[in-house]
This record gives C-alpha cells, structure tokens and sequence, in this order.
C-alpha cells in the first residue's frame, strides 16, 4: 500500500501502448495532488477531487447515493493530510486513484467507500470503531480486511500472514480481494523509483499471489495490466523486443484483423443479426506468449475479434453464419457459455482462415458476459444483499451467517486447507503453489453433488475435499462405475464413488502423498504421518496385509494340496477313494483329480482328460487348459459328477491395502463353513493385494453364499473362481 507507492512520472517499468479499454483517459495525479490540498468542499457538496470517481460511477449506478462517497473522502483527505507519498503529492491521490480503478470497473457504492478508507485504519489515526459508526459494518469490514498486520508484532511472517488474513476475509466478502488487487495495481503503476531489488521483490509476489488471484476472481482487466507491469520489471529485455513487435505491427499500411472485421459486420448485417464487431489488441504478455508458440508473428497475431450481442441465443446465431461464410478453424472453438470456466468466464471462441493464411480468432459474447469477463466479481455488485422479502439486515441470513453465493470452489479449498497450516512459511510456499494451478475441473458423487479440483486431481484428493480427514478411511474408488486406485487422475466431468472402510483404525498410506495434488490433502496426511511414525519393528502379516509389510507371499493353513510351494497355483486336488465327488465312466477304479487351474466344484459342467500315470484330470469346460489338450491330441475322458455334494474350489479375492484385512476375510469364511486348506497373499501392488485361497466346503451350494460373504468384508472388491495357466502334462 502507502510504502510501495511512488511517483508515476519517475522512469521506470513502461506501461503498454496498447489503446486501452476505457475511453476515459488515466487520471492526472498530480492535478488530483492539487486538488486535494484545496482540502474538503462544503458539507453536501461534492468535493472537485473525486469527480473522476462520480463520473466513473455514475455510468455503472446512475441512481446510486453519493453522500458516503463525500463522507469517506472528507474523512479519508482530513486523516492523511500532511502525509505525502515518496513522489512528493499528498497520500490521498492514492485511494482516490484505487477508488477510481473500481469505478470504472463498475464496483458499488459500498466497495468505493471502503477504498477510499483503504489506508486511514493502517496508516492514521482513525480506527475501526470509527469507521463502523460513520459507514457501517459492512465497509468496517472491508477496511479492516485489506489493513496490513504490523512487522513489529510479526516480524517476517508480516507479509504471509497478512495475506492469510485477507484470504479469510474474502472468504466472507469477495470484495476484499477487489481492494486489494486494485491497490496493487495502482502501486504498480507507480513503481518507478524504488530500489530495483525492491521493485523485483515485489513484482514476484504480484507474479505469485496477486495476479492468480485476480484470474479466480475473473478480473481480467487488472490482471492482464498486472501481468504486463511484472513482465517489464521480471523480464526487461524480453519486453522490450514484445514492445518492438507491437510499434512494428502498429506502423502497417495494412490491418488484416480491420479487414476481417468489416468481414464479419457485412456477414452478419447480411443474416439480420444486431452485433457489435470489435478489435481487441493483445496486451505485451499475450503477445509475448504468442511469439513464443507460433514464432513469426503475421498481422492477426496482434489481436482478437470481438462480437458483442444481446442474448445468448444470439452468440450461437453469430458462430453459425461465421462458420457458414467463413472457413472456420475447428479445433479451435470452445463453447464457454455452456460450460462457464470456473472465474465465473463465459464466451465462445472460435477463429476463421482466408486464403491468404490468415487466421482471425473471435470472441463471442453477450454485453453482460463481457462485463463479467472484464470485471469478474466487481461486476456482481453486493452478492451479499439479502432477498427483499427476507427481514434480515445486509450481507447476512436468519442465523447470522453471512450470503455468499459466489464463493467458488477453489476459495473454499484454499480457506479449508490454511486452516491446518498454523506455520507462516508452510502457508506461504503451499499458498503459491497452490495458485499456480491454474485450471480446475468439476467431477461429480454419485448423490448428484459436485466437486471442484485443480486439474491433475487424483482420487486421493477427491477423498480429502469430500470427508476431510475421515478420508484416512477411503479404501479405493469407481470412476465412471469402474474401480479404480486412489491414484487414478481425474479428467473434468468424471463420476468418482469413494469406497470408505468401516475399520476405526484406518490409516492413510505413505505412498498417498505421491498422489495427493491439493494442499488439502498433503496437509492431512502429512500431519497424520507426523503424528503415527512408522514403527521399528515390521508388523506381523496377518495384520499388516496390505500395507507394504510383507515382502514374499504369507502363508496361511495346516498344510498345502500335494505340498505345493506358496507361490505357486495349488496343484490338482484327490478327488478318488470313498465318497469321491467324480465318477469315470467305464473306469470306476481310476484316479481323479480335480484341476487347481480352474477348480471345479459340483454344478460345474466338467471335462476329463488322462494324463501320466493313468490319472485323469477334471477342468471347467471353460477353462483355457482344456482348448490346449484338445488342440495337443488328448483324447477326453467321460466324467460324471457323484453323489456327494463335499467339494474344494480355489477363490481369488482382490481387495485394496488395509490393517487386520487378513484376519476379518479369513474370520467371514470361517463363518461361512469353509476350510482353508491352503492360501497365498501377493505383495501389494499399487494399494491391491491379491489373495488365493484353496477352500474345503461341505456342500457346493455354499460356495455362492461364502463368495458374497468374502465381498462384504470392507477392503475387498472383487471375488472370483481361480484361472491359473495349467499344464497340459
């Protein structure tokens, strides 16, 4: 604020040429100065500094009250008096300047008066008290919200904290963040004669902090002023050859964007379609970006078209006859307005070729929706106001919670996840790295809720900004009704159904913070791992399944099916001798054995073939093993299922990584009747395990009623009869 101002005629960082969207010319401060030290006009009167300001206001809010306006400049000129800025005019050209960068973005009369007031609580005498008597608590509150903290109470976490608190307040009031962006820019502008270390460090956290800020809040007239103002100071050089650029392209004869307009009004006059066709110039960065990605730049890189229309109907009209007599570039259109971007941004874009090579792009868009485009949030006007049928006071609802119906999502992250980052230095590194994400995605829950996620989200991240931190209990997910791992990216529009355990003693992976993208995330599980240290000692694997504890397959069982190792499918099972579940037919005393590749159990439609020894082997018919002994010669043997109904079938169960897994599966087909003869559990693998386990059960007609029951336990997601590739020896 007051310490980064200077003078504006003192040479410095160039402000670009380019004709500027307002048609009213940049106040004179130095006039202003003048004007001020005249000191306060008569009560009732309108002093002559602030009548930029009225004018400005007066073509948003023709009917608006003016008085607080008076009242805040006479309060505002009287508290700052003597106080001059480093450039030699009196301090109050600053917030009459701040003030009028709002006006002419169309802010209301509430946000104005705070402007005014921006520096009085800071920088004077006045106090907060003083404000809320005179102006209200509304304004009270946004004064209060962009007063910086004092270094002397908070050394080097000033500056972090400060924004810390001004993050919150805009939590409440958007327009908090309004204030401040344009006091930034205005003390930007006015850089010039600070140290040049000095105008370096501020213009990188304008870089970081200010200008994301301004892109979420859609403020899109201050942020590209913003952007070129740092990219001067930051990149010199690289500016001076983007300026070159600009003069060079300005001084020809021809316009090829001017040419395509007159186009495009003859098109649509045409098709009886009212719009306004306008040249936008590309500020120095987009020209600079440009430059960059397409390397010599032709006449129409220097701009945009931009159709102005009253309805949204009629944006969609325009598009169709531009793209009918037009040649259009497909890949380019984007439709906007169907799905707006989440800064609250709608238009559609497109671009159209001539023969010459020349490629136009165009912006399409209603007045509104480029009022909304310019000024973001400062075109809402109060979105605080409550309905006029509702009794309660402004800005707050019955309970006394305040309205705030434009809070969009990423503001919600970033004030959920400062909450758990008490330490200055931690919030202000996440803080930017967080703002240079700069695109966010919306997936929805299966209840027909939304979230919204910067892009790259994963599964992990979902998790924390639906339960928080009972997210230590997600278990897995489906993605578009398909399982997935807590890995799985997210792509805008996806549906994630979050599979959460039931165990109280859930715990969050170490590997998650490899997949956790937001703050929100990475900050619950880091303080989770902060708080539970990995013990010394390996648990046991029977309760550590799941969790990267164990290294080899775990065994579990009295024995193993003909001795077979772990890790290996469990081998064919006896099926001969008394009680035997098979019959050969013509050969009552010939040996059986039921496949372990694909485990037949009684119901099963069976295939027999003999293999060494004299023994016949029985497979599902589905199984591959049987399509290879056919094609290998092997002659099949006619078998029968017997009498008894006692069988041993092997259960693939696949289930996501938790504690004490193993124990509650075994525990489910305990219960079930089933003996487990024998089983394997496979390392985990990107948060699955895979359990095999051979089974004794009394009756194949359980075997459907223990696979459910083995799917119930939280964790697993999937139970199936085993395929294993068998032998056909």
């Amino acid at each position: 604020m007051s310490a980064e101002a200077t003078n504006p005629a003192t040479p410095g960082p160039v402000v670009p040429a380019t004709p500027r969207r307002r048609s009213r010319p940049r106040i004179d401060l130095r006039r202003l100065g003048r004007a001020a030290l005249l000191g306060p006009a008569a009560r009732g009167r309108l002093p002559d500094a602030i009548g930029h300001v009225v004018e400005a206001h007066r073509a948003h809010h023709p009917d608006a009250d003016l008085e607080p306006l008076r009242r805040a400049y006479v309060l505002a000129e009287s508290s700052h008096r003597g106080q001059m800025r480093k450039s030699g005019e009196p301090y109050i050209t600053h917030p009459l300047a701040v003030t009028l960068i709002l006006a002419e973005l169309g802010a209301e009369t509430t946000t104005l008066t705070a402007s005014l007031l921006h520096d009085t609580v800071e920088d004077t005498d006045v106090t907060l008290d003083q404000v809320r008597e005179q102006f209200g608590e509304e304004v009270r509150y946004l004064v209060d919200g962009v007063t910086k903290l004092e270094k002397v109470d908070y050394g080097a976490a000033a500056e972090p904290e400060t924004f810390r608190k001004m993050l919150v307040a805009t939590g409440s009031d958007v327009r908090v963040m309004s204030i401040k962006l344009a006091d930034r820019l205005h003390n930007m502008r006015t850089l010039g004669v600070m140290r040049p270390e000095k105008q370096e460090r501020i213009a990188k956290v304008t870089r970081d902090v200010l200008i994301p800020l301004a892109e979420r809040l859609g403020v899109q007239a201050l942020k590209t002023e913003l952007e070129d103002l740092v990219f001067a100071i930051l990149h010199p050089e690289e500016y001076a050859h983007t300026r070159e650029l600009i003069v060079e392209n300005a001084s020809r004869a021809d316009d090829p964007l001017a040419e395509f307009a007159d186009a495009m009004r003859a098109v649509l006059r045409d098709a009886g379609i009212q719009a306004e066709v306008l040249i936008r110039p590309r500020h120095f960065v987009s020209v600079h970006r440009v430059s960059r990605k397409r390397g010599r730049l032709r006449g129409c890189d220097f701009g945009r078209l931009l159709v102005l229309v009253n309805e949204d109907a009629d944006c969609y009209a325009v598009l169709g006859e531009l793209h009918t007599c037009m040649t259009p570039v497909v890949s380019e259109f984007k439709d906007f307005i169907a799905v707006p971007k989440f800064n609250l941004y709608q238009s559609l874009h497109t671009a159209v070729a001539r023969e010459d090579g020349q490629v136009a792009e165009v912006l399409i868009r209603t007045h509104q929706m480029h009022k909304v485009a310019e000024a973001g949030v400062v075109a809402l006007g109060n979105p605080y106001a409550a309905p006029a049928e509702e009794p309660t006071r402004e800005g707050a609802t019955a309970d006394g919670e305040r309205i705030d119906p434009t809070r969009p999502g990423w503001l919600s992250r970033l004030l959920d996840w400062q909450e758990a980052a008490p330490d200055p230095d931690t919030f202000w590194s996440t803080l930017r790295e967080d703002l240079a994400q700069d695109r966010e995605i919306t997936v929805f829950r299966p209840d027909g809720g939304t979230l919204g996620l910067p892009e790259g989200a994963t599964c992990v991240d979902a998790a924390y900004a639906q339960y928080g931190e009972d997210a230590h209990a997600c278990i897995g997910a489906r993605v578009n009704g398909r399982l997935a791992t807590l890995s799985t990216v997210l792509r805008d529009g996806d549906t994630v159904q979050l599979l959460m355990g039931q165990d109280p003693a859930s715990e969050p992976s170490r590997e998650w913070l490899e997949h956790a993208h937001t703050p929100a995330a990475r900050i619950a599980i880091q303080r989770w791992l902060a708080t539970h240290p990995a013990p010394a000692e390996p648990e046991e694997p029977l309760e550590g399944a799941g969790q990267g504890a164990a290294e080899e397959p775990v065994e579990v069982g009295a024995r193993l099916v003909n001795d077979a190792p772990p890790s290996e499918p469990v081998a064919d099972a006896p099926a001969s001798g008394p009680g035997a579940a098979i019959t050969v037919v013509g050969r009552p005393d010939a040996t059986v054995r039921l496949a372990g590749c694909c485990t037949p159990v009684p119901a099963d439609e069976i295939n027999g073939f003999a293999v060494r020894g004299g023994v016949v082997t029985v497979h599902r018919v589905e199984c591959a093993a049987v399509a290879r002994m056919a094609d290998a010669g092997r002659a099949a043997v006619d078998v029968r299922w017997g009498d008894t109904t006692e069988c041993r079938v092997t259960l693939v169960a696949e289930s996501f990584g938790r504690p004490h897994l193993l124990a509650d599966l075994t525990e489910a087909m305990a219960l079930e009747g089933a003996e487990i003869v024998a089983a394997t559990v496979e390392p985990p693998s990107q948060q699955r395990v895979r359990h095999t386990y051979t089974v004794q059960l009394p009756d194949a007609g359980h075997l459907p009623t223990l696979m459910r029951a083995m799917r119930n336990v939280p964790g697993v997601y999937d139970v199936s009869r085993a395929q294993h590739h068998a032998s056909a020896s």
